[in-house]
């Protein structure tokens, strides 16, 4: 019988009058009233007949409460009235246990059985109706829920209606509507009613017969729900709502809700509660509602009360957080609302340290107890609290020997709050990745004794995966294996849930019951009770557990508990919000929040006690600082430094103190693959934290040791760590692969075997290709470990991953998949692609990581093996060798895989693989093709180098990795007469389709010389002239032996130690290197050409040259102001040297004038600087910044040259001093005064030097060898040779030189004494061959070239070695200015004339290329080098070579500088051309322009020679012949006698034989391809191939046809959108400049929404691919056994998922129009919104953009708003000329803070994923007074809004300036348009990286 629930008289009249407040005057209330006379129940006047229950252990027990509320009354006694009449009943509201709690109380108070279904996604039509399952090989149908409670007269109670898929529910629309369903089985349920009727006319076996089934008049359906929409879930179908009856569950009354509490806290004040209350209740609110707030879970409140009563003191602010945790749960405005409330109800604790917290003092277990029970007891503010808490089964405070706690205040008082919530509720951890929350759990665990359970959420997750899974017995039989969750409440274990962020939310609901009433439905039909309703049903039923354990009862153990564990949701977000208002109701939520700063050290030191303090402090430092930025970017970064990464870093720099701290942050950042804002941030923040790069300084001894590796004596060394290699059972699985070892790979694998001695699992990220794999598997080949291999893919499932299902004779059998061997055997698991697998599958390698446990989809666990533990058939113990090695893709934009490093990175060692540095792809590549010339392979390097920075930049898509150049390097290998540019094709055909794609590749291998696209005709040398025959002009007589002392004068030697001030360290710059090759599409003289980045007043003043065993260095001086840029070719570098501070412009007219030059070995790259006004003497060092100056003379002497310096200042210019630099190359140059009398020769190696004084004044010296030296006087002309017999004589010897003319006439001698200007000799002879070809005569004798303006060349025979006497041959020059040509310099100063008229520079000289190189104007040049003679408008300047040998003239045009600075044309006296030239030590010509542009040239004709051949074989020689296939075969016949063979008069062809002439492959004949025949002899049969001309030969009519169509079109469009041809040519006209960038931008854009349209896996279905997980369904003959990919549609009610919001804010002001004129800044503003409106072309969905402008007008001007977007050209270009209009006529004035303001304010208001404010402006901000620091502060001013400037125009600085002063990553510089799309890259993939 049931119990009759009985009211005490007392107990009825204090009820009745608290019911008569809450319900006011005149309210009657409901009583409750059982009778057992006749079998009713009572609820107010509605009645009903009670009934034995066949099944008592169905009916609920203990649900009903003694006093039931009032408002619960009410719901019952509705219900009572629907079941009377026959309906079924829907209990909709909000979240919480209250609907099923009131359907529960109401089965119980009527005594009726209950079949209970919690639906989820996953359940299927079978969990309602039918499920079949095999008995002894044969099928059987289970009924289900639904139909054992139609058959059986229960009460069906379905929860969850929301959150079953459409086509699920419909199945029981006839059973709820005529009672009614068609079995599967072939039984037909029936109405009673019809049933009955049909009884009467046939009898019981004939219904029986037909398979007819009765549903019983008592069955009823209660179905739970949610009010959809408002909540998340599926709406009511229509036909189903029809059939229920509804009735709405708010929560109780306050009144009901507050006596409630009253009781779970009679020791709590009265007031406390009904605070605490009123906070509940405003929340649940219309208002709060209506403010996006979550319901607050009033339903639980009852717990914290209860914590409340047991700890008085304990913080409720505390308790309101654990219960509705805003503070990572809602964003700003949301807990300022929720603040405001505790603040108004006096909850609100402002100061954390007065906030009560308490710690455990003391845990010990209570003996007397019947379950497992601690004595815990709590201290805070000084007072002592016992609690009694469930414990484990191991008893309190176990030891764990894998769990190694350093407890930190924190900590402490978080565990007491756990302890807490343990006390009355399940719980839940949140807190960023690596912050502690599974040593927290293991700690909870070991001091209660708990056995953890870990059980790994995934996102697909089924509730058939959490709760029970379907396999087979060992005889065929299907059975039900219980989940890990299940066996924790049997057991009482502490089942924790790691990851339930990413579980669906309806899957997690599912666990409602079980969390809420302890109570929970298996699929198998096992009930789980909570224990004390357990025990109360065994009383009540008189049954044995035994009994009940028959019937599928079991007790959930009192002691068991869930924690689990998540991290903290994203406020706003559309995807990340995963905690609602129903999981609200499921846990007390603790937020596990990073350590402090003194915490975290004291972890780390308790962890790792040989970890140095000085190396963590400045770690920690930065760390903290990154977690506590506001930037979005900075906080992003903070999750890559986690304590547990902390503590790994911790291990590494305690194992190898020599490790930098920079490196180890960057790789656990895996800063390589940020995006560039990001990485910019963190360098910024490690320079702020102290934390710079240290440059190893390797012993010479050890660097031998640091790039290679060896195995010797049973160790492996790579580098410098050693370890002794692994001895493996089974060598079979060691890998083994072709490898070339170079410095870079080796280096990661040093840093590998570094983390793998440590026991670290490691993580190798990279893009494809660029050698993961292999270096992998020669790693593990190295330390000759086994391997397993994994590769994953999209399609990788949990189940995959670990266990591979398969039926063999009808029983489910599971294979080990390679990880589980792997564990097993010890063996290094590498899983490949881990990125292509979804991060909600791979997450369950979490546990398997960091503890070393897992469960298995059979069933099986892995555990971290204890001491002396062995596996067994359910439990696999870890080996103690496994190792995991994962290798992915670098996260992020261009592969958009699944970011993998965010997911999981933190518990693994990562390393950054990036393709091979030049020096180590290089060696590599030697290896592959070793006969590969090396320039081919420098080529290709550099090229896809190039390709791989355009493809990080988002300019191209693909990632071109080192496996490409790899292969073409083989083919080059394999066939070497195949052309580069041929093979490139075999990699950039797959581009071939794509024009823009094509022309940005082709770019970039033209930039670097690989000739794609050229043919060998494109050979275009300089215009050639004849030189006119050398001739005898003079003899040059040097003083004899007989010579009197007045020609021969001897000149004093004063030995003297240099002086060196210094070394003082300048500033060094560095600057990429932008080569580009000029050889790529034709052949000339012209090899490559950079720019240096000049400032605008750069004025350049010399350039050297040198070279070194790596790289050539050129060096160039500039003036104004006063730099040295030196270029290193080979290392892809410029570094600049400011010398401002050395030569500042103090002076108003004094520009000083530099001279290089540039030292050799082992100065290798530094150079002297020479100023020739003040004899400034500066020896530099580019690569350090050092700067020496040296001083000639003593200090008095220096300062008495100074102070007569400026008393002897006069008019006119005072003499240079000058440099002669001939042999640098050899660390020494000799110094003179023009008009002085003294030498100073210089030592720089050695520091020491010494003077001559002599008796002439001079004009210039020449050093034409070492030890003679030519002189010139200054007055007279007369020259002189200077010797010094030896190194230690004290005087030198000066001979005169004497001219005689070889004829006797004026103009010879003139001609002879080569007296012109620009006189000029070598250093060095020509050859014996050089010579005799310029002379026409074979000769071999000492000589030098010469030159002057007035002859081409000349050559001394016998000079200078021979005295006696020295011929002069020389051709003398013709050339007549012409008059028509008129200087390039600027007219005006022209008019005034000019200080310093253009020096005639001297000639170069190449001896082995017997050249005379020189640089003229245009008006020296012949007319007839000119093309049709017309001068050339490209060209400022020609190279004129004089060729000796050829006896040719050759002239080089070199085109006019890109820009030409402003004061150039009036500050460079350079030389006549503006032009500085130098040669280098291999003869290679250097040129330098005003406008900053270097070229290198080569006019040696062996050299052209030379390289024309490299040149034309990069191209590939094709001869035109056509290909034919030949087969080479073996006859079996010997050869006999040789005959020409039969004639086939069908020509037909023939193969083999010896009969016919013409065949192939045959013998004796003539024919081809055969053997022993007389000759060759081609009948015609090969296969011809039709040229490539013939192929492209497309009629002229045909073209002109296709050009009239397209015209036609053109025109057609034009008029559709009416627009006129004049407007379309302006927009092609700005259009066609940014093309190139909107194709970058859109190739951003497109991978962005391509990720977004990934189609996903659809479950459940009738056709498709076999689902692993449904085999056992399968084999019992289900039918939705399938699954197939397919686009997912959004689940109804979750968040829409909202495009992003960019809104783009242009300057328009009139400073644009003013200065565009002197940076374009305002085409640049005009280009920028065209390119944003042409990219964001049918984007709209994903991306929403808007243009305003601002000017002096106004600071919201509409161009672009809201959904307005242009839609076509005509549109577009209308934006733009009120763009340009607008700057034209506004009035002056700025608004760029309020525009900037307006539109961070109004964007933040509009819904979206992202929000974006984009600035474009010039940094004019001083003019108008704007303060940087405020545009700062509004930059940063809205959380949600990423705020960005771009300045696109500067007068000098100013942007540099501006930029520095705003945050980091928040300002960017962009005075060229094509750099705009980089820029808005980097701000949407850090916004991707962004934690908001």
């Amino acid at each position: 019988m049931y119990r009759i629930v009985r009211m005490s008289a007392e107990k009825a009249l204090r009820r009745v009058r608290q019911l008569n407040g809450v319900l006011g005057t005149g309210k009657t209330s409901v009583q409750l009233r059982s009778q057992s006379t006749d079998g009713t129940v009572n609820i107010g006047d509605v009645s009903i007949q009670l009934q034995q229950a066949k099944n008592p252990e169905l009916v609920p027990v203990k649900h009903i409460s003694d006093n039931p509320p009032q408002a619960v009354m009410r719901h019952l006694r509705w219900i009572m009235q629907k079941d009377l009449l026959g309906q079924d009943v829907f209990l909709i509201g909000p979240p919480g246990p209250l609907r099923r709690a009131i359907a529960m109380q109401y089965s119980e108070l009527t005594n009726r059985e209950v079949e209970y279904i919690a639906l989820t996604r996953d359940t299927t039509e079978t969990d309602l109706k039918q499920r079949r399952e095999i008995r002894a090989s044969t099928a059987y149908y289970i009924d289900q829920c639904a139909v054992r409670a139609a058959t059986e007269g229960r009460i069906l109670v379905i929860e969850g209606i929301e959150k079953a898929e459409r086509n699920v529910l419909p199945v029981i629309n006839n059973l709820l509507e005529n009672r009614e369903m068609q079995l599967e089985d072939g039984r037909f349920l029936m109405a009673a009613d019809r049933y009955d009727k049909l009884l009467q006319d046939h009898t019981q076996e004939e219904l029986d017969s037909w398979k007819l089934v009765r549903v019983t008049e008592n069955f009823r359906v209660i179905a739970l729900g949610l009010p959809v929409p408002r909540y998340q879930g599926n709406p009511l179908d229509p036909p189903l709502r029809s059939r229920f009856q509804a009735r709405d569950i708010n929560p109780l009354p306050f009144k009901d809700q507050l006596q409630v509490l009253y009781e779970s806290g009679p020791a709590v004040p009265a007031e406390r509660v009904s605070q605490v209350l009123s906070f509940a209740t405003t929340l649940l609110t219309s208002e709060s509602t209506s403010l996006g707030l979550p319901d607050f879970p009033v339903e639980v409140l009852a717990s914290v009360i209860k914590i409340m009563n047991a700890v008085p003191n304990t913080s409720v602010h505390k308790l309101m957080q654990r219960l509705y945790p805003y503070d990572f749960l809602l964003a700003k405005e949301g807990r300022t609302a929720v603040e405001d409330i505790l603040k108004k109800f006096e909850l609100y604790e402002t100061d954390y340290k007065s906030t009560v917290h308490h710690v455990i003092q003391d845990v010990n277990q209570v003996t007397n107890a019947e379950t497992p029970t601690a004595l815990v007891t709590l201290q805070g503010q000084g007072l002592k609290f016992p609690l009694q808490v469930k414990a484990g089964p191991y008893g309190v405070k176990s030891t764990d020997p894998f769990h190694h706690f350093i407890g930190t205040p924190s900590h402490a008082n978080l565990l007491g709050d756990i302890l807490q919530s343990h006390m009355v509720h399940d719980l839940c951890l949140v807190g960023p990745k690596g912050c502690g929350k599974t040593v927290l759990t293991r700690e909870f665990a070991t001091l209660l004794g708990y056995h953890m359970e870990p059980i790994m959420l995934y996102q697909d997750m089924t509730s058939r995966d959490l709760v029970q899974q379907r396999t087979t017995l060992p005889n065929g039989d299907t059975t039900w294996r219980p989940s890990p969750l299940v066996l924790a409440a049997k057991e009482g274990s502490l089942a924790v849930l790691d990851g339930i962020h990413r579980i669906n939310p309806g899957t997690l609901a599912a666990l409602q019951r079980l969390i809420h009433d302890r109570e929970f439905n298996l699929f198998d039909g096992t009930r789980l009770l909570r224990h004390d309703r357990y025990e109360e049903l065994k009383q009540k039923t008189e049954m044995t557990d035994e009994e009940l354990q028959n019937r599928q009862v079991f007790p959930v153990h009192p002691s068991f508990r869930i924690l689990a564990l998540a991290e903290p949701p994203v406020a706003g977000s559309s995807t990340q919000q995963w905690l609602n208002s129903e999981l609200l109701t499921l846990f007390h939520y603790h937020h596990v929040k990073p350590l402090s700063y003194m915490e975290e050290m004291e972890v780390i030191q308790g962890m790792v006690p040989n970890a140095g303090q000085d190396l963590m402090e400045p770690l920690l430092k930065l760390t903290h600082r990154l977690r506590h930025s506001g930037d979005s970017t900075m906080l992003s970064l903070s999750s890559s430094l986690s304590t547990r990464q902390l503590l790994r870093l911790a291990r590494r720099m305690a194992q190898y103190p020599n490790e930098n701290v920079h490196d180890a942050i960057n790789k656990a950042c895996l800063s390589r693959f940020l995006p560039q804002l990001a990485r910019q941030s963190l360098e910024q923040s490690l320079q702020d934290a102290g934390i710079e790069q240290i440059k190893p300084t390797l012993d010479p001894m050890d660097i031998d040791k640091s790039v290679t590796c060896e195995v010797k004596d049973g160790k492996l060394r790579i580098g410098k760590t050693e370890v002794s290699i692994y001895d493996p059972e089974n060598k079979m699985m060691v890998p083994d692969v072709l490898f070339y070892e170079n410095p870079q790979h080796l280096s990661i694998m040093e840093d590998m075997l570094k983390d793998f001695l440590l026991g670290e699992h490691l993580l190798l990220v990279g893009n494809q290709g660029v050698g993961k794999n292999k270096i992998v598997d020669r790693f593990l080949h190295l330390l000759n470990r086994p391997r397993q291999y994994l590769q994953l893919h999209r399609d990788t499932t949990v189940q995959t991953l670990t266990l591979q299902p398969n039926v063999q004779d009808g029983v489910i059998v599971y294979e080990d998949s390679p990880l589980v061997r792997a564990v097993k055997l010890g063996h290094v698991l590498v899983v490949d692609e881990a990125d292509k697998a979804p991060t909600n599958v791979t997450c369950i390698l979490k546990t398997l990581v960091e503890s070393g446990e897992m469960i298995l989809a059979d069933g099986r666990r892995v555990v971290t093996g204890r001491p002396n533990q062995t596996s067994t058939e359910s439990v696999i113990v870890t080996h103690p060798d496994f190792r995991m090695i994962v290798l992915a893709n670098r996260p992020g934009f261009p592969f958009l895989g699944n970011d993998f490093f965010g997911s999981l990175g933190d518990i693994f060692s990562c390393h950054a693989v990036d393709n091979p540095n030049m020096e180590s792809e290089m060696a590599m590549l030697r290896q592959y093709g070793p006969q590969v010339p090396e320039h081919l392979l420098k080529k290709l390097v550099l090229a896809f180098g190039e390709l791989r920075d355009m493809a990080d930049q988002g300019l191209i898509a693909y990632p071109y990795s080192t496996r490409e150049v790899v292969n073409m390097v083989k083919h080059l290998q394999k066939f070497p007469d195949e052309g580069l540019s041929s093979v490139v094709r075999n990699v950039f055909d797959f581009d071939a389709y794509n024009k823009d794609m094509k022309e940005q590749i082709v770019g970039a291998l033209h930039k670097h010389g690989i000739p794609i696209g050229a043919t060998p005709e494109n050979v275009k040398l300089g215009k050639e002239l004849d030189l006119p025959e050398p001739r005898l002009v003079s003899h040059w007589t040097i003083g004899s032996q007989t010579q009197s002392s007045k020609r021969k004068l001897l000149c004093p030697v004063e030995e003297k130690q240099i002086r060196v001030k210094g070394p003082v360290f300048l500033n060094v710059k560095n600057y990429p290197l932008d080569k580009f090759e000029d050889r790529a599409t034709e052949f000339s003289e012209l090899i490559s050409h950079w720019h240096i980045p000049l400032t605008e007043s750069s004025v350049v003043s010399d350039v050297a040259a040198s070279t070194d065993f790596l790289t050539d260095i050129i060096h160039v001086a500039t003036s104004s102001p006063a730099s040295l840029y030196t270029t290193f070719t080979n290392n892809q570098a410029i570094k600049h040297v400011d010398l401002y501070d050395i030569f500042p412009n103090t002076r108003y007219s004094w520009h000083p004038k530099f001279q290089l030059a540039a030292l050799g070995s082992p100065l290798d790259g530094q150079a002297i600087l020479h100023e020739e006004q003040t004899n400034t003497i500066l020896l530099i060092d580019p690569n350090t910044g050092a700067l020496r100056r040296l001083f000639l003379g003593s200090a008095l002497e220096g300062a008495k040259d100074k102070i007569s310096g400026y008393f002897s200042q006069s008019a006119d210019d005072p003499p240079l001093y000058k440099m002669c630099k001939e042999f640098a190359s050899e660390n020494w140059v000799v110094f003179y005064e023009e008009q002085g009398s003294k030498l100073d020769v210089v030592d720089v190696l050695q520091g020491t030097g010494y003077s001559i004084d002599l008796p002439v004044n001079l004009k210039s010296v020449h050093l034409p060898s070492k030890d003679a030296w030519l002189l010139t006087e200054s007055n007279t002309n007369r020259r002189f040779l200077l010797t010094r017999p030896s190194a230690d004589m004290p005087v030198c010897q000066l001979h005169t030189v004497d001219v005689k003319p070889s004829i006797d006439d004026d103009e010879s001698e003139f001609m002879g004494r080569l007296d012109g200007k620009s006189f000029a000799v070598s250093n060095s002879p020509i050859g014996k061959v050089q010579l005799s070809e310029a002379l026409g005569q074979n000769i071999d004798c000492p000589n030098r070239l010469m030159s002057d303006s007035d002859h081409y060349a000349a050559i001394a025979v016998g000079f200078p070695d021979l005295q006696s006497g020295s011929e002069i041959y020389a051709i003398p020059r013709n050339t007549v200015a012409d008059p028509k040509i008129t200087s390039r310099s600027d007219p005006l100063f022209n008019m005034v004339g000019r200080k310093n008229p253009k020096i005639i520079k001297e000639s170069l000289f190449l001896p082995t290329a017997n050249q005379a190189i020189k640089v003229l104007p245009l008006e020296k040049i012949p007319t007839e080098v000119f093309p049709q003679g017309v001068r050339p408008k490209h060209s400022g300047a020609y190279i004129e070579v004089t060729d000796l040998g050829h006896h040719k003239l050759r002239y080089l045009p070199i085109p006019l500088p890109r820009n030409i600075p402003p004061y150039s044309a009036w500050m460079n006296n350079y030389s006549e051309t503006d032009i500085a030239m130098a040669t280098t030590p291999d003869e290679t010509i250097v040129t330098v322009d005003t406008g900053g542009c270097v070229r290198l040239w080569e006019t040696g004709v062996s050299n052209l020679q030379r390289s024309l051949s490299e040149w034309q074989q990069m191209i590939g020689q094709d001869d035109g012949r056509p290909l034919q296939i030949n087969y080479d075969r073996y006859s079996g016949k010997d050869v006999e006698e040789p005959k020409h063979g039969k004639i086939d008069e069908d020509n037909d062809p023939h193969v083999g034989g010896n009969t016919w002439a013409g065949g192939t492959g045959g013998r004796d004949t003539a024919g081809l391809g055969g053997k022993g025949g007389p000759y060759r002899l081609d009948a015609g049969h090969d296969v011809h191939q039709v040229s490539q001309a013939e192929k492209d030969a497309v009629p002229e009519e045909v073209k002109r046809a296709a050009r009239e169509m397209a015209q036609k079109a053109f025109k057609e469009r034009l008029r559709q959108i009416q627009m006129s041809e004049y407007d379309a040519e302006l927009y092609e006209k700005f259009s066609s400049g940014v093309r190139r960038q909107v194709q970058s931008l859109r190739v951003i854009l497109e991978s962005l929404q391509a990720k977004g349209k990934e189609r996903q896996w659809l479950r459940h279905q009738t056709s498709g691919d076999l689902d692993d997980a449904k085999l056992i369904e399968g084999l019992t003959g289900e039918r939705a056994i399938y699954k197939r990919r397919g686009e997912q549609d959004p689940e109804l009610g979750t968040p829409q998922v909202l495009p992003k919001r960019l809104r783009v804010v242009v300057d328009v002001s009139g400073s644009m129009y003013r200065f565009n004129g002197v940076d374009g800044r305002l085409d640049r503003v005009l280009e920028a919104a065209l390119m944003v409106m042409e990219a964001f072309d049918n984007y709209e969905k994903k991306f929403k953009y808007e243009i305003v402008g601002h000017s002096g007008e106004s600071y919201h001007i509409g161009l672009i708003t809201g959904e307005k977007v242009p839609k076509n050209n005509k549109e577009r270009l209308d934006i733009i000329k009120t763009l340009h209009a607008h700057s034209q006529f506004c009035m002056s004035g700025d608004y760029t803070l309020e525009a900037t303001k307006h539109a961070i304010e109004e964007v933040s208001k509009l819904e979206g994923d992202e929000h974006f404010v984009i600035v474009l402006s010039d940094a004019n901000f001083d003019r108008y007074g704007i303060s940087p620091s405020r545009f700062a502060q509004i930059l940063t001013s809205q959380e949600k809004v990423n705020a960005y400037a771009i300045f696109i125009g500067s007068l000098g600085d100013q942007a540099q300036r501006l930029a520095k002063k705003l945050p980091t990553g928040h300002a960017f510089i962009c005075m060229d348009t094509k750099d705009i799309p980089q820029v808005l890259q980097q701000i949407f993939t850090s916004a991707m990286l962004s934690t908001r």
